[in-house]
This record gives C-alpha cells, sequence and structure tokens, in this order.
C-alpha cells in the first residue's frame, strides 16, 4: 500500500552530507551535498519573513551553509518540497492550517508546481494573496 503524504512528511530520516564521487546535476565532484528532510525543510519554508518569496535554488544553498555543506541536493529537495505541498493542501481542504507555506518556494511556472495536485493557478493565487 502507498504510503499517504502525512506518513512521507512524518518519516524519520536524518541529514546526511556526502562527498559526491562524480558531477551531479549543478554539482561537482568533492562537494559536500546536504540531503535534507522534509522538516527541516518545512522549518526553513517557515522562516520565511511573511512579505518574501525564494526559490528552490536559494533554499539549496541557505540549507547548505546551515549544515556546513557545499550544496543541497536537487532531487530530494524537490521530492521533500513536493511532500510538504501535498500535504499542507490536504490539511488547507480540511480547513486546517498547511504544514509551510509551500507557495513561498515553489516558483508557480516551474516544473514541480506542475506536478502538485493543485497546479500553478492556486500557487499563483496564494502569493499574491498570502505574501
Amino acid at each position: 500500500m502507498a504510503k499517504t503524504w502525512q506518513e512521507k512528511f512524518e518519516t524519520k530520516k536524518v541529514e546526511q552530507i556526502k562527498r559526491l564521487d562524480t558531477n551531479f546535476a549543478d554539482m561537482k565532484a568533492g562537494d559536500l551535498m546536504l540531503i535534507s528532510t522534509p522538516q527541516k525543510i518545512a522549518d526553513y519554508i517557515k522562516s520565511i519573513p511573511e512579505d518574501e518569496n525564494r526559490d528552490l535554488s536559494q533554499m539549496r544553498i541557505d540549507l547548505a551553509k546551515q549544515a556546513k555543506a557545499d550544496i543541497t541536493c536537487p532531487v530530494t529537495t524537490g521530492i521533500f518540497t513536493r511532500i510538504i505541498a501535498e500535504r499542507s493542501l490536504e490539511l488547507m481542504a480540511e480547513g486546517k492550517d498547511p504544514i509551510a507555506p509551500f507557495w513561498k518556494v515553489i516558483n508557480p511556472k516551474s516544473s514541480l508546481a506542475k506536478k502538485l495536485s493543485c497546479g500553478p493557478e492556486l500557487i499563483e493565487s496564494l502569493r499574491e494573496n498570502k505574501s
């Protein structure tokens, strides 16, 4: 049976830092790559000032600095950000507060926005109304 968004969010993962053996995405061999967790990413998103938005690239840089790494893994960051967004959407549909204001880091024009169950239009609307 597939895990729910809540179960995926609550996974008991621990942040890891790995030295890359080869070039990967926008990272070079030898870089220290942070693999964060859904909870740490949610905490980061919640810390963004109310009137600000950031992109995933800036979030990856900031998370890496906090962990004393060179960069944060783009793949797991995207996956974990989607988990946060999808679970937040479920909570919002129930009239509850989201885990984190995911719209502050997901660009409505991004490929991630297009994968979300809400689509880019809702992200655009949330940015206009809640930023």
